[in-house]
């Protein structure tokens, strides 16, 4: 495609960063790619790969910038800290405070333990189960 179609129909279409309603009231996001269920494209399986890519990539950064530590893991309990930031997000995870401690200290079984004892292990069920359990670990479970 060339730069001057791509330009054209950011003009035409406009350019949005979140999702809104187009002048028909369908969900839109971008340069006008229509998300509604009976209507539009959605979005193709590379555009989603594409999409948690990035947010694992600004998961994965966050979290190595404001912990020292973090490069240090193996990558299964880094992994296990992306899925919870990207869950819950940076600001609640710095909430976590014991359970971040114990992870700084390389005390995984307590950090494991802190994390599960929490309202977020109670509102995500067995998400916290696996994801506290490579914390523990170091290993992915067997599912």
């Amino acid at each position: 495609m060339s730069y001057r179609l791509r330009e054209m129909l950011k003009r035409h279409e406009g350019v949005k960063t979140h999702a809104y309603k187009d002048h028909l009231g369908y969900v839109t996001v971008g340069v006008g790619r229509c998300l509604d269920e009976n209507v539009g494209l959605g979005l193709a399986d590379d555009e989603i790969d594409y999409l948690l890519q990035n947010d694992i990539d600004r998961c994965r950064k966050e979290l190595d910038t404001e912990y020292e530590w973090f490069d240090d893991l193996d990558s299964v309990r880094q992994e296990a800290l992306i899925d919870l930031s990207f869950n819950v997000g940076q600001t609640r995870l710095r909430g976590f405070v014991k359970a971040l401690g114990h992870m700084a200290a390389g005390n995984y079984v307590e950090a494991g333990d802190e994390f599960y004892d929490s309202k977020w292990a109670t509102q995500v069920g067995d998400r916290a189960l696996e994801v506290c359990q490579m914390i523990k670990s170091g290993e992915y479970q067997k599912r």
